[in-house]
């Protein structure tokens, strides 16, 4: 851009035709004269921007890098705010954009719809939220404060998406400070909490400066292993009695610690005459697990040995999900596009729960077409395949690598079927083990966040059977084959229809034939003849 401001022979990058297109642009969105207005170069070089970072996969959110579009969405709405526009304006740009740069960018013109889409319902939203976020400003300066405090400046931003510098020009304009040492204040505070919510479970309970085990739950469920460290309500001990709740770690474990959004194993650790019972497997370090239970029978001491049995029938159908969910997040790419990025999972025994990036429901033609196609997969029954590589490598294979997750220099590379991804879960042997796979509901968990929970296995043959043995209930009542169903539904409720439209017009028959006798009982108030009753079965249309 420097390069062409040089070759155009004009002073600022904002000046060369590019720019100048989308100034343009801007100025005729917002109805602005003044195309040296700042506030349009700002809203140019922004719709440049968040294009950019949504055809990345990039979308508005409240945290990481989502936070940081949202921002600069808002800032460019803000700008326009500030020209006078007060209704969406920003996304009309994406088609000036596309016609600047779309030649150049090719998966600009690819994308433009879902660019336009993503950037239309942030700015929706912020128009929503000014217009709250405006009344508790107003009510907040109603009383002639020369100061609006932090907490509130806080609440405007935390609460309603109100960047500081919006409530600060608001309150300029007014003649009014904004206490930003409170503002700061409250944040520091917000970001403290937030720290320390997203530590390790048992973090804040168990300290353990041991050696770390080894895992060896990929290749079987029972291991001999040693109790190198025991703790009950937080604090180490040397022995756990029977009755007990508390904490073991072994030396070696075939237990998976909760990760990646797969749940923890549970099962059984046991000696002669000792056994506990494991609830739960959670990370007290990142290579240390703590194997979570009860003492259910005799004494277990630390460097005692032990069985380490892992339940079969669990983590088979928690494997059954996490496999499932690889292949279904493929699927969901492909049917609804390269923008959706996974945003959090929850894989346990009896489900999937996938939530990803996309900015409308996923429509039922969708959701056939991603059960076949991940169906499809499960029908080839394709060997699963777990390498371990280093991470520059990983990237080379196109592996699918998750925003914002955090790799060490070694990597598990995992085939699926034909999804490649990096994982370090437990997973099928292969495909046809899955069995079955059938999503079961579909729905909105944040702005441009959309949520699925899927089944497989036994899982699934039981929701199938559950919905046919409905639908035959269903059928057996309206006295119409399973196959005719939807046909005899709308026929019940246009009769319905029928017999609640005779209804009203028979209420409005009864009550009319009861005037001439209610007029009867009309009184006299001053000249004017009041009659008031009640007429059975009436209401106020009839």
């Amino acid at each position: 851009e420097r390069l062409a401001a040089i070759l155009q022979h004009v002073h600022s990058n904002y000046e060369i035709d590019l720019f100048d297109k989308l100034v343009k642009a801007a100025a005729r969105e917002t109805h602005t004269s003044d195309l040296g207005h700042k506030s349009l170069r700002v809203i140019a070089d922004h719709i440049r921007a968040t294009a950019f970072l949504v055809a990345d996969g990039v979308i508005p959110s409240n945290e990481g890098r989502g936070y940081v579009q949202r921002r600069i969405i808002r800032r460019a709405i803000r700008h326009g705010y500030l020209l006078g526009q007060k209704k969406p304006f920003f996304h009309k740009l994406v088609a000036d954009l596309v016609a600047v740069m779309g030649d150049a960018y090719p998966k600009l013109v690819a994308d433009q719809k879902h660019i336009t889409d993503t950037l239309k319902a942030e700015e929706e939203r912020f128009f929503e939220t000014l217009a709250n976020g405006m009344e508790i400003l107003d009510a907040a300066l109603a009383g002639g404060a020369k100061v609006l405090p932090g907490e509130v400046a806080f609440k405007l931003h935390d609460t309603f998406g109100f960047p500081l510098d919006l409530s600060a020009d608001v309150c300029r304009e007014r003649g009014v400070a904004v206490d930003e040492a409170g503002f700061q204040a409250a944040m520091d505070k917000q970001k403290a909490a937030g720290r320390a919510a997203g530590k390790f479970k048992m973090d804040r309970n168990v300290e353990y400066g041991g050696a770390s085990n080894t895992f060896t739950g990929y290749e079987h469920l029972e291991e001999a292993a040693t109790v190198q460290a025991l703790y009950f309500e937080g604090a180490a001990v040397t022995e756990l009695k029977e009755g007990q709740p508390g904490i073991v770690v072994l030396n070696t474990t075939p237990f998976y610690s909760e990760s990646g959004g797969q749940v923890g194993d549970q099962g059984v650790l046991s000696a002669e005459g000792v056994q506990f019972g494991v609830d739960d497997t959670q990370k007290i370090k990142a290579d240390v697990f703590g194997h979570h239970g009860t003492q259910t029978q005799g004494t277990l001491k630390v460097g005692d040995t032990v069985k380490a049995a892992v339940d079969g029938a669990r983590r088979t159908a928690t494997m059954r999900n996490h496999s499932v969910t690889h292949l279904m997040h493929k699927a969901l790419r492909e049917v609804l596009g390269d923008h959706v990025q996974q945003k959090g999972s929850l894989v346990d025994a009896d489900k999937t729960r996938f939530d990803f990036t996309h900015n409308q429901p996923v429509s039922d033609e969708e959701i056939v077409e991603i059960e076949k196609r991940v169906n499809a997969e499960i029908l080839d029954n394709r060997e699963t395949m777990a390498r371990v590589m280093e991470i520059e490598a990983a990237k080379a294979t196109g592996a699918m690598m998750l925003f914002g997750e955090k790799y060490g220099d070694s990597v598990r590379v995992l085939d699926i079927g034909t999804s490649r991804e990096l994982c370090g879960g437990t997973h099928v042997q292969r495909t046809g083990d899955i069995g079955l796979f059938k999503i079961v509901s579909e729905g909105g968990v944040a702005a441009g966040v959309r949520r699925v929970e899927a089944v497989t296995g036994a899982n699934a043959l039981a929701y199938l059977q559950q919905l046919e043995s409905a639908v035959h209930l269903a059928a057996g009542s309206l006295k119409a084959p399973a196959g005719e169903l939807q046909g005899r539904i709308a026929q019940v409720l246009d009769q319905v229809r029928a017999l609640e439209k005779e209804v009203a017009q028979l209420k409005g028959k009864l009550a009319s034939s009861q005037g001439d006798e209610l007029m009867a009982q009309a009184v006299d108030v001053k000249g004017l003849k009041v009659l008031a009753a009640r007429l059975e079965g009436a209401d106020a249309k009839t």
